[in-house]
């Protein structure tokens, strides 16, 4: 299968160079959109041919590949034999959040009162850093009245699962990250309509009552479902844990699709400011989040879980509450750029931080001892 994917690999290569012929030749979306489809489908089976690092992104490349198909052929997304698919959103989110409950426990509530200090540091900086910078780039970049209020929505959302993938890759506090996201996203439906009516008010009317009962509705009832779940059916369905992860994925990469098909026409006149506005506040949240936590004296992983809490959005939840509004094609379009983004840069810097760790035990054994030379490829 290696040989399999590694010519896949070369095959993506081909395809790139494919569309940089077809621009220079003058076709159109005619001949490059199947191009670019077919690039980033061989891309996200090749990549499983290269090391943990890349491995890391054959998520984020799926995704690319379906925002690929929303651009060039938005008709077939938006609406599927008379269904809008829109619909789909809500009770997408509802499943992934049932599964995401699954995986927690009375234990993980718990956890908080053993770590009160860690949680209430990483929910402060959470809940301001994120929403403050939103409002600053919808303003700085002078975004149409309702994307702005999407950039403010995803800034002013919990933290999502991925991130505590993240802090597991980056060897962070795992048990901090998932106290923090359980946390994070049980007071949202109280925190998030009041950041958002507060910061976002000026550009787009907020039910902050509606949204309260959308989130507790869409995000929480599925996730108490899911604990009770998993507290009586714990290790007796074992297919569930295993469909899950997959479920979330494809769900997530629907959602992003459906979003991306609906704004196409506001995503071609200002996606590019879009997706540096998603670097600039991704990256904001990383390192005022680390360095946050390092001035209120948290120790480095700590630190590093805090930061990819802050820096990582529950893109969902904000995607779920611009379906509620009924504005998925505008607020909704900030939370399908910045998803697969946090993503990219998440990986990135929890494979980053996860070598660096490796490197340092590395230099801390002893001159005699023979370093075992699997490790690094285990990791």
């Amino acid at each position: 299968m290696q040989t399999f994917y590694r010519a896949l690999l070369y095959l993506s290569g081909c395809f790139f160079l494919a569309i940089l012929i077809a621009l220079v030749a003058g076709f159109g979306a005619g001949v490059i959109g199947p191009l670019t489809i077919a690039m980033f489908v061989a891309l996200a089976l090749g990549v499983r041919s290269t090391d943990t690092l890349f491995k890391s992104f054959s998520f984020s490349i799926w995704i690319f590949a379906s925002v690929s198909l929303a651009m060039f052929y938005p008709a077939m997304i938006v609406e599927v034999g008379g269904f809008d698919t829109s619909q789909l959103i809500v009770p997408l989110i509802q499943l992934i959040m049932f599964g995401m409950g699954t995986q927690l426990s009375l234990s993980d509530f718990k956890g908080v009162l053993k770590r009160p200090r860690g949680v209430l540091v990483g929910m402060a900086c959470q809940f301001t850093i994120m929403p403050l910078v939103g409002i600053s780039l919808a303003l700085t970049f002078g975004f149409p009245a309702e994307i702005a209020a999407g950039v403010v929505l995803i800034g002013s959302c919990p933290g999502g699962v991925a991130s505590n993938v993240m802090a597991f890759i980056a060897e962070a506090d795992l048990a901090l990250s998932i106290s923090l996201t359980a946390v994070a996203t049980m007071v949202s439906p109280f925190v998030t309509p009041m950041l958002m009516q507060l910061l976002a008010g000026q550009f787009v009317p907020i039910d902050a009552l509606g949204m309260m009962w959308s989130i507790l509705n869409m995000i929480i009832l599925p996730i108490v479902l899911g604990l009770i779940f998993n507290h009586f059916l714990h290790g007796k369905a074992k297919w569930l844990d295993d469909i899950m992860p997959v479920v979330s994925m494809v769900g997530i990469a629907v959602i992003i699709t459906v979003i991306t098909a609906a704004g196409r026409d506001s995503l071609v006149s200002i996606g590019l400011l879009l997706v540096l506005a998603a670097i600039i506040h991704n990256a904001v949240g990383y390192f005022l989040g680390y360095w946050g936590g390092r001035m209120l004296g948290m120790d480095e992983k700590s630190c590093r879980t805090i930061a990819l809490e802050v820096g990582m959005q529950n893109g969902g939840m904000a995607s779920g509450l611009a379906a509620e509004m009924g504005k998925i094609a505008t607020v909704g379009l900030a939370p399908a750029v910045f998803g697969p983004w946090m993503n990219v840069s998440g990986s990135t810097l929890a494979n980053w931080w996860r070598r660096k760790a490796l490197k340092k035990e590395g230099s801390e054994q002893s001159p005699q001892a023979e370093p075992t030379p699997t490790v690094s490829e285990s990791k």
